[in-house]
Order: C-alpha cells, then sequence, then structure tokens
C-alpha cells in the first residue's frame, strides 16, 4: 500500500491537465482501479487481516482522493490565470444600449389628439367597448333597417337559444359614449371620446378593429360655424401647418344637417401632403347633433344644440407619418414599431396656434 500511494500521488502531482487526471482517478479508485481491487480482497482475509488491512485502505483511498480534488482545483485555477492573462475588459468602456420598446403610433396619435382638444377645452369621456343596442343604435337614430346594424357590418355577441334580451355588439364607433356623457353630465358639455370599435370589415384602409377619436360639444348656441373652427384648429396644431377644410353635405342618422370633411392636400408621387395644392382629401364625418340623439341622452333639443364629430386616428396617423398600410399597424413586426415607433420623450406638442 505505500507502494501504492507513493505511486499515485506522485502521479497526481505531475498531472498537466484534467484528462490525465481522470485517467489516474479511474487507475486508482475507479471500479478495476488498483485500489478498488485491493478492496475486493478483503473478502478472502483472516478477520485479524481485515482489521488491520481494511482501515488502512480505506485511508489510502480517502487520501488519493483528497489528492486527486486539491489537484482538479490547482488546475482549474492554473487554468483561469492562463485566461486571465490574455483576456480582460476594460470597465471604464459605457456599457452597450439596451433595446427599449417605442410608443406605437396609435398611441402617439391618441395623445397628440387629447393634448390638442384639451386645449380647446374638451374633456376626455371613456365607455365600454361590448355595448348594448340601445346605446349603439336607437340612441343615435339609427333605425331597425339601417345597413350598419346588419351582422355583415357589426359584430354581435352569442346569445344563448331562447335568451331573448336584446343584444349586445362590440361598439361600431365610440358615439355611444357620447350618449352616456351627456346622461351623466348633461349640458353644456364639451367632450372627445378615443377608443377602440369594431367593424367586419378588412383591406388596405379597414381593419376588423381600429380606434376613432370622436367629438362633441353641446350649449345654448352652437353653430356649424363652431364646428369649422374648431376642425381647422385641430388640422392645422396636428399637422403642424395652417389647413383648410371643406364642407360637403352629407347624411347620418345621428347629426341633422350633416356633412363631410375635406381637408386641402396635394399629390406627389404618390405621397400626399396636406395643407398646400388643389386637391381634396375627406377626412371625417361630422354635424349638428339630431334632436332624436339629444332627447335620448336627457337633454332638451328646444333649449340646447351642438355639433358631434369623428374621425379615425389609425388614419390621421396614417396621412401624418405616411404609413402606407392599415394593417402594418396589427401586425406586431418589431421591424415595423422600430420604424414608425415614438420614443417615450418624444411627448405630444401642440405645434399650432390653437
Amino acid at each position: 500500500m505505500d507502494d501504492l500511494k507513493a505511486k499515485y500521488l506522485a502521479a497526481i502531482g505531475d498531472a498537466k491537465d484534467e484528462a490525465t487526471l481522470e485517467e489516474l482517478r479511474v487507475q486508482a479508485v475507479g471500479k478495476k482501479g488498483e485500489i478498488s481491487l485491493k478492496m475486493r480482497e478483503l473478502g478472502r482475509m483472516t478477520p485479524e487481516e481485515r482489521q488491520v488491512a481494511g482501515p488502512a485502505l480505506n485511508a489510502l483511498k480517502d487520501e488519493i482522493n483528497s489528492a486527486l480534488s486539491a489537484k482538479k482545483v490547482a488546475l482549474v485555477d492554473a487554468a483561469l490565470d492562463e485566461r486571465l492573462k490574455t483576456e480582460w475588459l476594460d470597465v471604464t468602456l459605457p456599457a452597450r444600449d439596451a433595446r427599449v420598446g417605442t410608443i406605437h403610433p396609435v398611441s402617439q396619435v391618441w395623445e397628440e389628439c387629447t393634448a390638442i382638444f384639451a386645449d380647446m377645452g374638451f374633456s376626455v369621456s371613456e365607455g365600454p367597448q361590448i355595448e348594448d343596442d340601445w346605446y349603439n343604435f336607437d340612441a343615435l337614430n339609427i333605425p331597425s333597417h339601417h345597413p350598419a346594424r346588419a351582422e355583415m357590418d357589426t359584430f354581435y355577441m352569442h346569445r344563448a337559444e331562447g335568451d331573448n334580451r336584446p343584444p349586445h355588439v362590440l361598439r361600431t364607433h365610440t358615439s355611444p359614449v357620447q350618449i352616456r356623457a351627456m346622461q351623466a353630465q348633461g349640458a353644456p358639455i364639451r367632450t372627445i371620446s378615443p377608443g377602440r370599435v369594431y367593424r367586419a370589415d378588412y383591406d388596405q384602409t379597414h381593419t376588423p378593429m381600429f380606434h376613432q377619436v370622436e367629438g362633441l360639444a353641446i350649449d345654448r348656441d352652437i353653430s356649424m360655424a363652431n364646428l369649422k373652427w374648431v376642425l381647422e384648429e385641430f388640422f392645422t396644431a396636428y399637422f403642424g401647418t395652417p389647413v383648410k377644410t371643406r364642407f360637403r353635405a352629407s347624411h347620418f342618422p345621428f347629426t341633422e344637417p350633416s356633412a363631410e370633411i375635406d381637408i386641402q392636400c396635394s399629390w406627389e408621387g404618390g405621397t400626399v401632403k396636406v395643407g398646400e395644392g388643389d386637391d381634396w382629401l375627406e377626412v371625417l364625418g361630422s354635424g349638428m347633433v339630431h334632436p332624436k340623439v339629444l332627447e335620448a341622452a336627457g337633454v332638451d333639443p328646444a333649449e340646447w344644440q351642438g355639433f358631434a364629430f369623428g374621425m379615425g386616428i389609425d388614419r390621421i396617423a396614417m396621412l401624418k407619418y405616411g404609413i402606407p398600410d392599415l394593417r402594418a399597424f396589427f401586425d406586431s413586426d418589431l421591424r415595423w414599431l422600430r420604424h414608425y415607433g415614438f420614443s417615450a420623450l418624444q411627448v405630444p406638442t401642440i405645434r399650432g396656434g390653437v
């Protein structure tokens, strides 16, 4: 055993790498190693011989294992020292830039609209995205036979068989919020209602879910002239340049008279430039709130009157920031989001003379 001890301690001390050390471990204390074979011979010894040889073999095995562990630690430390001689890190260098998210164009334009209208005295109203049939249609003077109430245009919530309650829908506009606001606050009132809306449509300029901002102003002497001023001031502030508007007669069940609004623009190489040129681009619908809508909201139409308008947040975002396809807004493509997204520090500012 003294010879085995001297042999393996010397070999372990001379080992230059972990592979050699592992070979020595197998030769000495592996299943077929020399010390392991000696342990098996204990069964053929007399009790007296085992009392002497057993403790000695166990002590030898422990000493060899300890030497192997110590040598392995030494080899690892030596390898680390050698690596540190060739590798180094300058801790004074600035850290790598961490990737950060961007503000979605819809969120940015939402905040821009809120800031501009707030400067004109408009509050912000919110309401549920799942509306009942009365708020979404009946209170807005939309008759039962109107095409907007067809299932090809509106998402209806499922009703169990035998449930005859009026249906619920995914709101098709944020006009129901205006009804709720008038019910809660009465008149006079000036408010906008931005939010998600849903319609069964999908192409380059339409998606099943999109965003609208609608405005409402009710007082005793409000006219279409006030509506024109508000819209022109909004577009001037939003696009950062004076913008003229053109009113075209139209029809909406919830306004009378009704008008579609065009803004002045020009087309150059397929790109639209707002506020210049001889062309016009339709951007929203508007009009004086219908007396039946005022009555449904609990406002006396003999005493109060006002205007309402609605426009797509996604659409005016496309106009201002040159985004060609509405569907890309909701594709969750990180490349698109990095290109069109905004830094959190790019706080919306009012650039016009509101």
